[in-house]
């Protein structure tokens, strides 16, 4: 059991750098006095909002000057070269306090300081002491023990370019929400969080398992919310603020409406029909040229058309489908869609599923869905398959890598589920040893058949 303490100080910081070190980018912060290793302190954001959302226990306090690589510094921290410098001119050294955060369970609300900027990098008194405990670190144990010791070292950054992706992509996540799934993804390859993606993806299934049922109800507007879901996870997101045309499960079109609106990677428009026994009648498909050409506009033409429904169609429904070149899916489809995407992460490529959207015919989709999740089942079956092999072959042969040729002849004596050219295995197994994929590790050669390959984890088949 956790053991809990007692806080009633808390040390107030930027609020970038308060982010940072509660979303696990820096395990740093630079207060304006030394602070004593094993104090515990709450986290407080210089703003105006008066929340607290994280407290941290101070692991070690250094004092550095400007001796010091502060180009490595700023690498493994969220300063740059000029802040550090600035800083160094008005007080000649960096106090610089190795933090380990556990967020609260919930937040807290103080009062406000009116004086707050005054008491930068300082420490503040908390109007009421907070209990707290360990039970939620940002960084788990053995990545922070990682990071602190490269810190003290001054090592430079194992995956300088992966930052700095990251970086990039978080301030993306606002105006496109299909981005924090990459940007969770880079953060936890970096171990800039903690296995509450796991936890969050369990979650997740515990809603997608609805959709089947829910859409097989007469709960029309949690079919609405959960097809909004489903299409976020699958990797859609909308910008546009019309109440009437968009994507936020929170905030539902109503009555006059589209169920639904898409803008990336490309605009899809549609309807949903939760019902329990009853046929869908033309009127639904209606609802969607109608309401689709009065939100949209002359953006309507341009959008895929869909119609999620669990009943069947009435003959009138379907013709009009067909004709508005529409595509109809099932609630079981759509969960099983979305569960393939949630057990092999990114494994729905939006962009391929839309070739198979545009196709005729149109009104019922199943086939063409079917046809496409059995095509990506395949790929995956190969892609485990790749991962085994090189895991047995190396295991066989007693050494640590191996090159793509012998690899390659390998494959052929391994019961192959199809057979693929030398040139596609390279294709795969640099894939597979991505870092934001990880199954295999890479040795990069002086051309592409004289890179070498090595076993890291397992590609289950669930």
């Amino acid at each position: 059991m956790n053991q809990q303490f007692s806080v009633t100080t808390a040390l107030c910081l930027p609020v970038p750098d308060v982010e940072a070190l509660i979303q696990g980018r820096t395990i740093a912060a630079l207060p304006k006095m030394f602070i004593r290793p094993g104090q515990r302190f709450a986290l407080y954001p210089a703003d105006s909002s008066a929340s607290i959302k994280a407290w941290a226990k101070c692991e070690l306090c250094q004092i550095l000057d400007e001796s010091k690589p502060l180009d490595i510094l700023s690498k493994l921290t969220i300063w740059t070269p000029k802040v550090l410098k600035e800083i160094l001119r008005q007080q000649q050294y960096l106090f610089l306090a190795y933090l380990r955060v556990y967020q609260l369970p919930q937040l807290q609300e103080i009062p406000v300081n009116p004086n707050i900027q005054e008491k930068l990098g300082k420490f503040v008194s908390l109007p009421n002491s907070l209990t707290v405990s360990e039970a939620n670190p940002v960084i788990n144990d053995r990545t922070f023990a990682q990071r602190k010791h490269q810190l003290e070292k001054l090592e430079p950054s194992i995956h300088p370019e992966l930052e700095e992706l990251q970086s990039a992509i978080a301030s993306l996540i606002i105006s496109q929400p299909a981005a924090k799934q990459l940007d969770d993804d880079i953060k936890a390859f970096l171990g800039w969080s903690s296995d509450h993606s796991n936890q969050r993806l369990d979650s997740d299934l515990v809603w997608i398992k609805k959709i089947a049922d829910v859409g097989n109800s007469s709960d029309g507007n949690e079919f609405e919310r959960l097809v909004r879901r489903s299409l976020i996870k699958l990797g859609f997101s909308c910008s546009n603020t019309n109440p009437k045309a968009n994507l936020d499960p929170d905030k539902l079109g109503g009555a006059g409406g589209v169920d639904f609106y898409c803008e990336y990677p490309y605009p899809v428009v549609g309807e949903c029909k939760a019902t329990k026994s009853e046929n869908v009648p033309s009127k639904t498909p209606g609802q969607l040229i109608q309401l689709g050409k009065n939100h949209l506009q002359e953006k309507y033409d341009s959008c895929l058309k869909i119609i999620v429904a669990a009943g069947e169609l009435t003959s009138d429904a379907l013709l009009t489908t067909k004709n508005n070149q529409m595509s109809v899916i099932r609630p079981e489809t759509l969960q099983k869609l979305v569960e393939l995407q949630v057990k092999y992460k990114n494994s729905i490529n939006l962009l391929e599923l839309k070739e198979y959207l545009q196709q005729a015919p149109f009104g019922l989709a199943e086939d063409k869905i079917n046809t496409y999740i059995d095509k990506v089942e395949q790929s995956i079956r190969l892609r485990s398959h790749i991962v085994q092999l090189v895991k047995n072959y190396l295991q066989n042969s007693g050494i640590e890598s191996a090159g793509v040729e012998s690899l390659h002849g390998a494959y052929f004596g391994s019961y192959p589920p199809q057979p693929i050219k030398t040139i596609e295995m390279h294709e795969i197994l640099i894939e597979l040893s991505s870092p934001l994929t990880g199954y295999l590790g890479r040795i990069k050669g002086s051309n592409w058949n004289s890179d070498r390959f090595y076993f890291l984890r397992d590609l289950p088949i669930n």
